[in-house]
């Protein structure tokens, strides 16, 4: 049975009750995914202060506040898998995606740091760093990023965007038993994309 609660990401009294809601509703908490992101795509001199914490909460600091407000529920049930949704930007740069980059690359160190940190409550914490997706972020970055879509294709073995669903075999193995001993990774779904030179 799947269930919808409203959340904002950005408040820790939300996240918490989220957590708080699914853990009565279905009396336990076993998988969370933080997902939230957003980018402005801009050149790191005209990026504004405002622009900065607004991409840097939405993509990492919503990560930390579920993850910390999962944590008391996962360690009461003596098992958890938190799947945090990073970016190959975290192993590139961009001259457009400066904050979108900060913020995935927090996502794999601050993945690291739980990992580390709560592998003795049985808690597996990894993450998954997309490449050039097609999602409606990116169908935006097309229209704003002068031959972008070129340049993917000709860089990916793959030679294609990926999409959604290519993330389902990863997601599954790491939300499951399967990945018992696996903790800290940081596991790139990009059609080749980041072992091209």
């Amino acid at each position: 049975m799947a269930t919808a609660i409203h959340v904002d990401v950005l408040k820790e009294e939300s996240c918490l009750a989220l957590i708080s809601e699914t853990v009565k509703r279905h009396g336990r908490l076993d998988i969370l995914v933080n997902n939230a992101g957003m980018s402005i795509r801009k050149q790191p001199d005209q990026y504004t202060l405002p622009e900065w914490h607004q991409v840097i909460d939405t993509n990492l600091t919503s990560a930390f506040l579920c993850s910390h407000a999962a944590y008391p529920a996962m360690k009461q049930a003596g098992q958890g898998k938190i799947i945090n949704i990073g970016s190959m930007m975290s192993i590139f740069g961009a001259s457009f995606a400066m904050a979108y980059a900060a913020s995935k690359g927090g996502i794999v160190q601050m993945t690291k740091a739980i990992a580390t940190a709560w592998a003795k409550d049985n808690i597996q914490v990894n993450a998954i760093l997309p490449g050039w997706i097609d999602t409606a972020l990116t169908q935006r970055a097309r229209q704003e990023v002068p031959q972008l879509h070129e340049s993917v294709l000709r860089r990916t073995p793959a030679a294609r965007w990926g999409s959604p669903s290519d993330f389902a075999g990863i997601a599954v193995f790491l939300a499951a038993a399967a990945s018992d001993f696996v903790t800290g990774a940081a596991i790139t779904v990009d059609g080749g994309y980041s072992v091209q030179g």
